[in-house]
């Protein structure tokens, strides 16, 4: 009787290891699309500066932590930035893609977290709302003290004329933190939701992919 206790199910380990790298393959797939969808951008000229540009590649991230877990969507996020490091380099000394990874993260992680522990579509929704805005909201200190020390150090481009690119869209967007907080901090918020809306529009039909399902 202890004997048969104490003796563990000689399925349960290769089962377990066969879970583990299907989530392993899902997440190196969908930090590929990630990464291929971090070269698929446009500026919004009207609304924001057109050196900041919308891209929807923080949706891999998202679906990621929904099917996978909230660690996946971390390590999705993170994947993307050294794949566009490694392959196309960096001009900012890795500040760009750090920043890129801190929000992405910050988004799915938040998303993936809510709704691992109250799993529901419902939770998921209020998880994915959740998330973007802390994204936007920490776009703020990150672009502040991050990205654009970075872009005036290693772009050689003056915070003057930075500003001058923001004050072309509104003349009273007279110092860096004014913007952020008017054009920065939005613009991440919508480009949030718009990854909230395109991950509930896909991530049923992708839903056999994402869990391993026929």
């Amino acid at each position: 009787m202890q004997e048969n206790t104490n003796r563990s199910n000689p399925t349960a380990r290769p089962m377990r290891r066969r879970t583990g790298t299907r989530e392993m393959i899902v997440a190196a797939m969908l930090s590929a699309v990630a990464f291929v969808l971090m070269f698929i951008e446009f500026p919004i000229p009207a609304l924001i500066p057109p050196f900041i540009k919308m891209d929807f590649s923080d949706l891999p991230a998202l679906l990621g932590a929904f099917a996978l877990g909230p660690g996946y969507g971390i390590a999705i996020s993170f994947m993307k930035n050294l794949l566009h490091i490694v392959i196309k380099g960096t001009s900012t000394a890795c500040a760009g893609e750090l920043c890129n990874f801190l929000l992405g993260a910050a988004f799915a992680f938040t998303a993936g977290l809510l709704y691992r522990k109250h799993k529901s579509r419902k939770a998921a929704l209020i998880g994915a709302f959740l998330g973007a805005a802390v994204m936007a909201l920490i776009s703020v200190p990150v672009n502040f003290f991050v990205t654009y020390p970075a872009y005036v150090k290693f772009y050689g481009m003056p915070l003057d004329a930075i500003l001058g690119m923001y004050q072309a869209i509104l003349p009273s967007a007279d110092t860096l933190l004014k913007c952020l907080l008017i054009f920065n901090l939005p613009f991440t918020l919508i480009k949030g939701l718009a990854d909230v809306a395109l991950c509930f529009l896909v991530y049923k039909p992708l839903s056999p992919i994402l869990h391993g399902k026929k």
